[in-house]
């Protein structure tokens, strides 16, 4: 704290916040809220951004009063560590979005052309086909697994079977759909 605060002062504020005293916690604002505002704001060089430390950093004192440790510092010391750190957290964080930004915008689109549309929505008939005519148990086994995106494991859990049995089913509908895909797309020349 400032000057003004003295070591046993402080380590009165230290107690109170421990004991969940919520006016230790407005006079810790008080005294050194806009020291860490300050300290934020001159790192990430944002309003919002430098708010937003502060009041992380308030709430992690407030959630967390045993990481004051006053004989290892003051709490000017501590809150202004805390301060730089989130800030530098921010900075990196915002610069990894940028950057994720960037890659995913300089990434190739795919448009496929006619032709692929055409034959990608050809395929997807016949397989809707194939998997129609399956036995029921396979059917439904494979609809969990590939249509909504369950494991093996949750298909065994959502049907009441055993994971062999959920492994089985689905092998033999996979195999019997490329059964009956396998002529047609050698026809093709797939």
């Amino acid at each position: 704290m400032e000057p003004r605060l003295g070591r046993w002062a402080e380590r009165a504020l230290v107690d109170r916040l421990r004991s969940g005293d919520e006016s230790a916690l407005e006079e810790l604002y008080d005294e050194l809220g806009g020291f860490v505002f300050g300290l934020a704001l001159r790192v990430v060089r944002n309003r919002q951004v430098a708010e937003d430390v502060t009041q992380d950093v308030f709430v992690t004192i407030w959630e967390d009063p045993g990481r004051i440790e006053p004989d290892r510092g003051t709490l000017r010391g501590l809150l202004g560590t805390m301060a730089h750190r989130r800030s530098v957290d921010a900075i990196r964080r915002d610069e990894a979005r940028r950057r994720r930004e960037t890659k995913t915008s300089m990434e190739p689109t795919f448009t496929p052309d006619l032709a692929d549309t055409v034959m990608i929505s050809h395929t997807s008939q016949q397989v809707r086909h194939a998997v129609s005519r399956l036995p029921a148990v396979q059917r439904e086994a494979l609809e969990l697994a590939y249509f909504q995106g369950h494991t093996y494991r949750q298909v065994a859990v959502l049907l009441g079977i055993p994971e062999g049995t959920a492994k089985s089913r689905l092998r033999l509908g996979l195999q019997r759909i490329a059964d009956v895909l396998r002529p047609e797309w050698n026809e093709q020349g797939a």
